[in-house]
This record gives structure tokens, C-alpha cells and sequence, in this order.
């Protein structure tokens, strides 16, 4: 099942089954019912004397609160998603916001769509509030552990980056230049010219000569020239 939003005449929102077209959920309808639910839920998050739940499973039950009561027409989703990580943040469970959820979750989209409703229709059944659960730490674990990979890749790509340049291009190596290289997939002579502080020609210079010897390849978007790092783009991409 996939659901989506669909607008009421007289205000508020349905969750419609896209292969039958039929209401699976009815959100909150008023926008004062939005606001006092939502005013629960900050305090849920924020008040760690109201529940002794793990963090973990209370970051689960935030989730599918916020998106039972469907605050807004469009992106509640995205928003539930983003709400996660904060709350793991605030937790201090991440020290950085780098679990990418969205990827699992979508993934897995009819189970998640069925677990999160199941819930909904049967708010005292113990065995769909486990499902859910189990499902929600299962999503954090395989991420995290995907997340592990992705960093130790990145790390193991700085350091053979690192050992060509100094091999092939001594004359230009710096670590500040690295880290342009791997703060995004691609960068552009203004990036290296301020994040390096030297001139526009002498970037150029430096970002065809890391073209020449492999490490970046050349595209023209507009009038920009954009150099990609192909390596690291893959990374990420798979």
C-alpha cells in the first residue's frame, strides 16, 4: 500500500490508497486539534520525566505520532524523517545528523505504510505496536551499519586521493585542497579560490591537472565548469 494526501473541501486532509483510491486515514481535521496534538508531542520529545522508554523506541513512537496527526497538506513525511535524526541528536545517540533513514524507509515502503496504519487501526494491539517498533530499530541498525561503510569508504578514498596527489602533483598538495575534494561529490574553481585563498587561475590550474591525472572529471553546466569526483560520487550513490 501506498498512501497519499488528498485535500478535503471543508479543510483538512485524507491518507488515499493509490491502488483503490479508497481512505485508509483521516488526520485531525481542525487546525486547533493539530496544534494541541502537536503541543503534546513537543512535550513528549522534550520532557524525558513523562516516559522511561529507550530512546530508541521513543524515537519510534515520536515518528508515528507525527505522522498520525499529519500536521501539514504536503512533506509530512520528509519532516517525520527529519524529526528522527533531531530527536537522536538531541539524545546525543548521533553526533552528527548523518543517518540517512529515508533510504530503508523507502526501501521498504509497503511494509512501512502497512505497519504504521495496522497501528493506527488497532491502537491497544501489543503485537502491531512490536512490529512496528522491531521494524523502526531494524531500519536504524541495517542504516547505521550501512552509514559505518559509507564513512570507512570516504576515509579509505581521502587517503589513496591523498597519495596520488603527493605522487603525481607534490607541488600542489594541501590539506585544505583534500578537503575541498571531499566536502561534496563536485567543486568549482570559486570553491578552491575561496577555500584555498589563492587566485582563479592558479585553482583552474590545480583542478585540470587533478583532471588530467584522474582523480576529477571536467563537466560544463551553463557557463560553469563543474569537477567531479567520481569515486566519491559513486560512494555515495550506492
Amino acid at each position: 500500500m501506498k498512501a497519499t494526501t488528498r485535500a478535503l473541501e471543508q479543510g483538512g486532509t485524507q491518507l488515499v490508497d493509490q491502488t483503490n483510491q479508497k481512505t485508509v486515514y483521516t488526520p485531525p481535521q481542525t487546525g486547533q486539534q493539530i496544534i494541541d496534538l502537536m503541543s503534546d508531542l513537543e512535550r513528549f520529545i522534550n520532557d524525558d520525566q513523562l516516559s522511561d522508554y529507550d530512546d530508541l523506541v521513543k524515537m519510534a513512537l515520536i515518528h508515528h505520532q507525527f505522522e498520525s496527526i499529519h500536521p501539514f497538506y504536503d512533506g509530512n513525511g520528509r519532516t517525520g524523517r527529519i524529526l528522527n535524526i533531531l530527536y537522536l541528536s538531541k539524545q546525543k545517540l548521533l553526533g552528527a545528523p548523518i543517518l540517512y533513514l529515508s533510504r530503508y524507509l523507502n526501501r521498504h515502503k509497503t511494509e512501512y505504510y502497512q505497519l504504521l496504519q495496522a497501528v493506527r487501526d488497532n491502537k491497544t494491539n501489543n503485537d502491531d505496536w512490536q512490529a512496528w517498533l522491531l521494524f523502526m530499530l531494524k531500519a536504524l541498525q541495517v542504516t547505521s551499519q550501512d552509514t559505518l561503510q559509507t564513512i570507512k569508504g570516504i576515509i579509505a578514498l581521502m587517503q589513496s586521493c591523498k597519495q596520488t596527489i603527493k605522487a603525481k602533483l607534490p607541488k600542489i598538495y594541501s590539506h585544505e585542497l583534500i578537503n575541498n575534494l571531499f566536502t561534496h561529490p563536485y567543486t568549482k574553481v570559486e570553491f578552491v579560490t575561496d577555500e584555498l585563498g589563492i587566485h582563479r587561475n592558479t585553482a583552474s590550474k590545480y583542478l585540470n591537472q587533478l583532471v588530467e591525472i584522474g582523480l576529477l572529471t571536467k563537466h560544463k553546466l551553463g557557463k560553469d565548469n563543474y569537477y567531479l569526483n567520481r569515486e566519491l560520487y559513486d560512494l555515495l550513490s550506492n
